[in-house]
């Protein structure tokens, strides 16, 4: 899930249509896909509602929906890829030892020692694991963090920051060629 602003929160995305009916492809970005569906109508950013689920069965890494909004294919094909939100009020709070993905972003990113690193600018996680982007304070390229135990050893969301301790390692692999031949 991903910061929209103060109140929505990202669940899922549109994939565009299905078919010619009316139907659309939904992915869900939850724990438990199908909660995507348990918090009411899906919102775009704005806070409009853009698909009230009338119904919705599960496809390979999608949900095909039929919602109470009736467009045509086209129109579908062309939110492909728009975020859907939830009020965060309507999500249930986290365990204590979870966090949502929404409160990492904008976290200040901070060594042990407490010297400031930088701010997260996204959470990212292209299949194996999360990874925390960090953008560096004093510029350059974003270094991108694993969101583990070893390399986030603390982390404090009522303070406003994430401890990194592996940040100079990563730093350094960030856009350098391996030298090992």
């Amino acid at each position: 899930m991903a910061k929209t602003n103060d109140n929505l929160v990202v669940i899922g995305s549109i994939m565009g249509a299905h078919g010619v009916r009316g139907d659309v492809r939904v992915k869900s970005f939850t724990a438990q896909p199908e909660d995507l569906f348990a918090y009411g109508p899906l919102l775009g950013k704005d806070g409009q509602v853009l698909i009230t689920p009338v119904a919705a069965r599960p496809a390979k890494n999608h949900f095909i929906v039929e919602p109470e909004e009736r467009r045509q294919k086209e129109d579908w094909d062309s939110l492909k890829g728009t975020p859907l939100c939830v009020p965060r009020d309507v999500l249930p709070q986290p365990d204590e030892d979870e966090v949502y993905v929404d409160d990492l972003i904008g976290l200040s990113a901070i060594a042990e020692d407490g010297a400031p690193l930088g701010k997260v600018k996204a959470v990212l996680n292209h299949g194996a694991s999360d990874l925390l982007e960090v953008t560096p304070s004093g510029g350059g390229k974003p270094v991108l963090i694993p969101f583990t135990l070893a390399d986030v050893p603390d982390l404090n969301v009522d303070q406003g920051t994430v401890t990194i301790a592996t940040f100079d390692v990563w730093a350094d692999q960030s856009g350098k060629p391996d030298d090992r031949g």
